[in-house]
């Protein structure tokens, strides 16, 4: 990527880019370098790992970026305050381009990119990203691939996504509630949307890798049940419509979690003809769910009994995830359209280290 140059003011941008250090940072960052096309003019690493010691970024910044770079600490509150300690220290810059620590811009995103952000009307607010999940060609995915492979399909993911800095300031940034990088891209745009401004798709292209995943990861993704009911709270039942998100399974993991609550309780009593109805209804709706994961993937013998096993797990994970949300949640105001429902948490003064070429 070239260095920054003189052109239109309306034009120039700064990338923020959340991270914890992961491998995926150094080839994001190489590959941002490489790209044909104007640079940022800034680049701003928002270091969100616990713990007092870390490993330094700087071998992760290529040199022609180093010049360009601030390294800033974060306080592992999750990628929505990271993100928010980033855009508020990139500078008064018209476009803030926030990237995941894990994709790969594509060859010519720096000249897509500009192309995307001359197309912007006064009322653009954000322009999204075309986003790549390549998949296993020599055999069906996993579940887990499928998963990630939603992210191509998924609005305003905030993975690749450019926004307008005036629009990030009017609406006041993420909302820092959202403290795992689950919903909290669909929440900024559905804010952004009421406020009056608008939303696009663009013309460069990123990809995004499937990470490793173990066999445990379906389960602990249930956490982000309790991030839809902080979505329903501040945007009212029909958020997902709006926000072209996927519906879920939830009521069918309640329907089966209470369906084994019920046989326990009443095995317990010794009601065992209900007991057994009951049982057999967990039964049914466990393996409908194993099924539905297991026929659309590889079917080997891992993958059908990691599938057995999660689909047995995930429907009391995500009830649990999912009551917590509602204790936690339970003070939440909608949202209004000339509002945000929630005063804007103050910005954190940010500790910067800027990198020597």
């Amino acid at each position: 990527m070239t260095e920054t140059h003189p052109r239109a003011r309306d034009a120039e941008y700064a990338v923020v880019v959340p991270t914890l250090g992961r491998p995926g940072l150094r080839v994001c960052l190489h590959a941002l370098a490489e790209a044909s096309g104007p640079g940022p003019a800034r680049v701003i690493l928002v270091d969100d790992r616990p713990g007092p010691v870390r490993r330094p970024l700087t071998a992760d910044v290529p040199p022609s970026l180093r010049s360009r770079t601030i390294v800033i600490r974060g306080g592992a509150r999750g990628p929505a305050a990271a993100r928010n300690l980033g855009w508020r220290a990139a500078g008064d810059v018209p476009w803030i381009v926030f990237l995941d620590d894990d994709v790969v811009p594509g060859p010519t995103w720096g000249d897509d990119l500009t192309l995307d952000l001359a197309a912007a009307t006064e009322r653009t607010a954000g322009i999204t990203a075309r986003i790549e999940v390549p998949l296993p060609t020599d055999r069906r995915p996993t579940d887990w691939e499928r998963n990630t492979a939603s992210l191509a399909g998924a609005r305003w993911i905030t993975a690749d996504m450019a926004y307008r800095r005036a629009a990030l300031a009017a609406v006041g940034g993420f909302d820092e509630r959202f403290r795992r990088a689950f919903r909290e891209d669909a929440d900024l745009a559905l804010r952004i949307l009421d406020a009056g401004w608008t939303l696009t798709g663009g013309r460069r292209t990123t990809t995004h890798p499937v990470r490793p995943a173990g066999r445990w990861t379906s389960v602990r993704l249930q956490a982000g049940n309790a991030d839809d009911v902080l979505m329903t709270r501040l945007h009212g039942r029909h958020w997902w419509r709006r926000a072209q998100a996927p519906r879920g399974r939830l009521p069918a993991h309640l329907a089966v979690t209470g369906a084994a609550v019920t046989a326990l309780g009443c095995a317990l009593l010794g009601r065992h003809r209900p007991a057994g109805v009951c049982a057999a209804a967990w039964l049914a709706g466990t393996a409908e769910f194993a099924l539905a994961r297991i026929l659309p993937g590889p079917r080997t013998r891992d993958e059908v009994l990691t599938m057995t096993v999660t689909s047995a797990l995930i429907p009391p994970a995500a009830t649990w995830h999912w009551l917590r949300g509602r204790l936690a949640h339970r003070t939440a105001r909608p949202l209004t359209p000339l509002g945000t429902g929630e005063p804007a948490p103050a910005p954190r003064p940010a500790v910067r280290e800027r990198l020597r070429s």
